[in-house]
């Protein structure tokens, strides 16, 4: 991995899922490359852990589905940082795996308030943060599923494919103030979040992947550090890919 020194001097950014997987990576590379960084994460003790390995300036334990606990994250964070650049919103979840008329409710639920709903309150919540000094980069994770739907992954499938339409809305809805908003369609990499799918999905997913291989977390993490930094400053309300082939649209 090559480290670009000083491409985010100065600049200051949330990461919420910050405590693990491509959320404390783009938080690790982001402070190596001169920026501040406050963590969001479910997981309390892991963002400990996670603060001091990345060096964070700050970190807050919430549930993002909470859009009272976001909106009392995102003042304390700008507190702390003293201006939001960069907004990259990486929590969520899988869900259950099932097909579509056996689908648990709750499971449902807790996918798209937590994929959708809470990424959604994410970016209303700074959004106006950034509007206030005229500058700011966005990045929503959200998935090859989102482009194509994987089978016995409705949930999943369905908040990702939002998460786009919530992506070009923002993105249009903020040309031309210096706010950038796009979305990284990432095929299956190696996370913590595979931990939540049996391995028969895990090779389903794999499968679909002409490269014949799953992703690796600092490819699409180089690729959410260049959508959050001064160069991407052309391309707003698009998708990004980090597929191995599995998408090209």
């Amino acid at each position: 991995m090559t480290i670009y020194g000083g491409r985010f001097a100065g600049r200051c950014a949330i990461v919420t899922g910050g405590a693990s997987g491509l959320g404390k990576d783009v938080a690790r590379r982001i402070v190596a490359e001169g920026g501040s960084v406050v963590l969001w994460d479910l997981d309390a003790a892991k963002l400990a852990v996670a603060k001091d390995e990345v060096g964070a300036a700050h970190v807050v334990a919430l549930d993002v589905s909470d859009v009272d606990a976001v909106v009392a994250a995102a003042a304390e964070s700008a507190a702390v940082l003293g201006k939001v650049d960069i907004l990259i919103c990486s929590a969520g979840i899988t869900g259950a795996t099932a097909p579509v008329h056996e689908y648990p409710l709750d499971s449902w639920k807790r996918v798209v308030d937590i994929n959708l709903n809470g990424l959604f309150y994410c970016c209303r919540t700074v959004v106006p943060l950034m509007l206030a000094n005229g500058y700011g980069r966005i990045v929503n994770v959200s998935s090859v599923a989102g482009k194509e739907g994987n089978p016995n992954a409705s949930a999943y499938s369905a908040t990702k494919a939002a998460v786009i339409g919530l992506t070009k809305s923002l993105g249009k809805e903020l040309a031309g103030k210096g706010i950038i908003a796009n979305a990284l369609t990432p095929a299956t990499f190696e996370s913590p979040i595979l931990e939540q799918l049996p391995a028969s999905q895990v090779e389903y997913m794999r499968s679909k992947i002409p490269m014949g291989r799953l992703g690796e977390i600092p490819e699409s993490t180089a690729m959410v550090c260049f959508m959050a930094s001064e160069e991407c400053s052309f391309t707003t309300a698009s998708t990004f890919d980090t597929s191995g082939g599995r998408t090209t649209f």
